[in-house]
C-alpha cells in the first residue's frame, strides 16, 4: 500500500484510519497524471532510491534501522536535490506509517500542536504510528521547534526533519539533542545518470511519451546538474517537451541545453556554501593550485558573492600563508582589494584573478601566523613585566634624573648595526618567537638573522 501525504487537518470525530479509504487510489491516479516528473517518479522502497550508498547500501546501520521497523526521530542534513523527501517517505512506508508533512514556511504553534494531536488520536484509536515530515526545519522558529519536543520525547511521532543548512548552526540544541544525524551528499554523475536513464523507461515517466535520451545528451544533464537528482528529472522533463515540439522521439544534447540555459553554479552565500567555497578557495591557494583557485573565485563571483568579502580574506592569507617568504603578496592583495573599490566588477574581476594567481604562485610560510601564537601565549602567561631601565623613553624632561634610557646602546654605531644586548623584560629572559621558513625571500631572512643573533649574542634556536 502507497501512504500520501495528508496536509488536510482532522479532527478526531472524523478521522478514520488510510485503510477504510476506498478511493485513495483513484485520486492518487489522478495526481500522478499531473504531477511533475520527480514525483511521477520518485522511489517507494529502499532499493529503489539512487545514491546515499553509506545509508542505504546492505549492511548500512540507516538502512538496518529501517528495515527492522525500530524508528527513531531523524534528522537528515543535505544539499538540494539529494533525496530528504523520498528517504523519508519511503521510511514511512516501510514502518506502515501514516506520513504527514508540515511547512516551515506556512505552519505555526498553532498547526503542530494540531498535528501532535491527530497523531496522539492516530496512536490511542488504530496503533498506527505517524512519521512528520518537516522540510527546511531551520526555518521554524524557536517557538515552533519548541512546541515539536514533547511529542518528539514521548514517541507521540517519529519526526524527520530536512536542511540544507548547518544544523549544529539552524536547529534549536534540545531538538536537535533528541534528533539522530545523518549527512546526504551530492549524487556522483554516474548516479544521476543511473537517475535519468531510469526516468526515461519508468512507466510512470517519459516511457508514456515513447521518448529516449542519446547518450551525449545524458552526459551533458548529468555534467550540469552538480549532482541535484531533482534539478536532473526537471531539467530532462523540460527537454523531452522540447523534443516532442519539434517531432523528434528522441532527447538530444541541444535540448538539455535550451532546457537548462546555464551550468548550476550550486552555492547560497548565505548558508553553507558561502563558507564551504571560500574554504575550498583559500586551500586551494595554500596548495599552490592556481588553476583550482580560479575555479573557485569564480563560482563565487558568478553567483553572487560580495567580492569586498572575497578580497579581505586574500588580504589576510597574504601575511598567513604567504608571508615573508614573499613581502610583496600583502602588497598585491591590498591593491586588489582598492581596485575592487575603484573600477567595481565586473571590471575588478581582472584585479582579484590577478591577485588570486599571484598568492596561488607564491612561496608559502606561516611563520607570521607562528610567531604571532607564539607571542600571544607568551605575553598571556605572564601577569606583570617590567620594561627595562634602557628601553624606556628618555625624550622628556626628567626622564634622564629617573635612570631611564641609562645604559641603552645605539645599535648604528656598532659593528653592522647590532650589539649585545637585552630586549625582552627581566621576567621573561630570553625567548624564541619567529622561526623562518626555508621558502622564497625568507630563506635569505634565516641566514641573516643567524648572523645577526651570533653578533647579539643571542643563544636561540630558529
Amino acid at each position: 500500500m502507497i501512504y500520501v501525504q495528508r496536509s488536510e487537518r482532522l479532527s478526531h470525530k472524523t478521522m478514520t484510519p488510510p485503510e477504510t479509504d476506498l478511493f485513495s487510489d483513484d485520486r492518487r491516479a489522478r495526481r500522478e497524471r499531473v504531477a511533475p516528473l520527480p514525483a511521477r517518479v520518485r522511489p517507494t522502497t529502499l532499493n529503489e532510491v539512487v545514491g546515499q550508498r553509506h545509508l542505504l547500501g546492505e549492511g548500512a546501520a540507516f538502512r538496518s534501522m529501517v528495515e527492522q521497523g525500530r524508528l527513531v526521530s531523524i534528522l537528515l542534513w543535505g544539499p538540494p536535490g539529494t533525496g530528504k523527501t523520498t528517504i523519508a517517505r519511503v521510511v514511512a512506508a516501510a514502518a506502515n506509517a501514516e506520513f504527514v508533512a508540515l511547512s516551515a514556511v506556512t505552519s505555526g504553534v498553532k498547526e503542530v500542536r494540531e498535528t501532535m494531536a491527530s497523531a496522539r488520536h492516530r496512536l490511542e484509536e488504530f496503533e498506527r504510528r505517524t512519521v512528520l515530515f518537516l522540510d527546511e526545519i531551520h526555518r521554524f522558529s524557536k517557538s515552533q521547534q519548541d512546541a515539536l519536543l514533547p511529542g518528539v520525547e514521548d514517541g507521540t511521532v517519529i519526526l524527520i526533519g530536512a536542511t540544507t543548512e548547518n544544523p549544529f548552526f539552524e536547529v534549536n540544541a534540545p531538538l536537535l539533542s533528541r534528533l539522530t544525524l545523518f549527512r546526504l551528499e551530492l549524487l556522483s554523475v554516474g548516479e544521476v545518470a543511473e537517475l535519468v536513464r531510469r526516468a526515461v523507461s519508468h512507466p510512470r515517466g517519459l516511457k508514456t511519451d515513447s521518448v529516449d535520451i542519446t547518450e551525449a545528451a545524458v552526459d551533458a544533464l548529468t555534467m550540469r546538474t552538480g549532482g541535484d537528482a531533482r534539478m536532473a528529472l526537471t531539467t530532462l522533463e523540460t527537454a523531452a517537451i522540447l523534443a516532442l515540439g519539434r517531432s523528434s522521439g528522441s532527447i538530444e544534447e541541444k535540448d538539455i541545453t535550451e532546457a537548462m540555459q546555464r551550468r548550476v553554479i550550486r552555492y547560497d552565500k548565505d548558508g553553507d556554501q558561502h563558507y564551504d567555497v571560500i574554504s575550498a578557495f583559500i586551500k586551494s591557494m595554500r596548495g599552490s593550485d592556481p588553476d583550482a583557485a580560479l575555479y573557485w573565485l569564480h563560482t563565487m563571483l558568478g553567483a553572487g558573492e560580495d567580492p569586498k568579502f572575497i578580497a579581505r580574506r586574500m588580504i589576510v592569507f597574504a601575511s598567513e600563508d604567504v608571508g615573508l617568504a614573499d613581502s610583496n603578496a600583502l602588497g598585491v592583495a591590498v591593491a586588489a582589494s582598492e581596485a575592487l573599490q575603484f573600477v567595481g566588477l565586473p571590471e575588478a574581476a581582472f584585479a582579484l584573478s590577478h591577485a588570486t594567481l599571484y598568492l596561488s604562485a607564491a612561496p608559502k610560510s606561516n611563520s607570521v601566523t607562528s610567531a604571532m601564537q607564539a607571542a600571544r601565549k607568551l605575553v598571556q602567561g605572564q601577569t606583570a613585566v617590567t620594561v627595562p631601565e634602557h628601553l624606556r623613553d628618555s625624550h622628556y624632561q626628567g626622564a634622564a634624573d629617573l635612570g631611564h634610557g641609562d645604559g641603552y646602546k645605539y645599535p648604528h654605531s656598532y659593528p653592522d648595526h647590532v650589539v649585545p644586548q637585552a630586549y625582552f623584560p627581566p621576567e621573561i629572559g630570553d625567548a624564541t618567537l619567529y622561526t623562518p621558513s626555508d621558502q622564497g625571500v625568507e630563506a635569505r631572512t634565516a641566514q641573516r638573522l643567524a648572523h645577526m643573533d651570533a653578533l647579539a649574542e643571542r643563544h636561540r634556536e630558529r
